[in-house]
């Protein structure tokens, strides 16, 4: 893991990691041909800018407030395989790719707020751990309803 030499270091690294997630699901929509999928993905594209938007303005201003709550994990992504991303993915194979990459998040945050140098920032990195958690849940919502029931 990357070491951060600054308040402003740990907050560029996750508006940067954030502006990955934008472009991710902003290709998601763009390679999907199904509709349906694009909204999902637009919208999540949306959210990451949110995200984006959030810690730009914690790092203009300083400040932040943080709401915790529980998030259900239902460990779906753990027992599904890896799927690489590719033009006409289908459906399920989308869902997967990004509770993937949601639970990866949630890690990548996870690890930050143990390292994180002062209670602040410790804080906010839970908080962002905790924003991904509940996109993972989401997808695995999403999966179940229209995978799982499905089959």
């Amino acid at each position: 893991m990357k070491d951060f030499t600054s308040v402003d270091s740990i907050l560029d690294f996750a508006i940067d990691n954030e502006q990955q997630a934008v472009d991710f699901y902003t290709q998601l929509a763009g390679n999907s041909e199904n509709q349906e999928m694009k909204n999902v993905f637009t919208q999540f594209a949306k959210e990451e800018m949110g995200h984006k938007a959030r810690l730009t303005k914690i790092k203009n201003e300083g400040t932040f407030e943080m709401k915790n709550q529980d998030v259900l994990d239902l460990k779906m992504s753990d027992y599904l395989v890896d799927i690489e991303p590719r033009p006409n993915m289908t459906y399920e194979e989308a869902l997967i790719l990004a509770m993937k990459r949601e639970k990866s998040a949630f890690k990548l945050y996870t690890k930050l707020a143990d390292k994180a140098p002062t209670a602040d920032l410790r804080i906010l990195f839970q908080s962002l751990a905790q924003e991904e958690s509940k996109h993972k849940l989401r997808f695995e919502l999403e999966y179940d309803d229209y995978v799982l029931r499905e089959n």
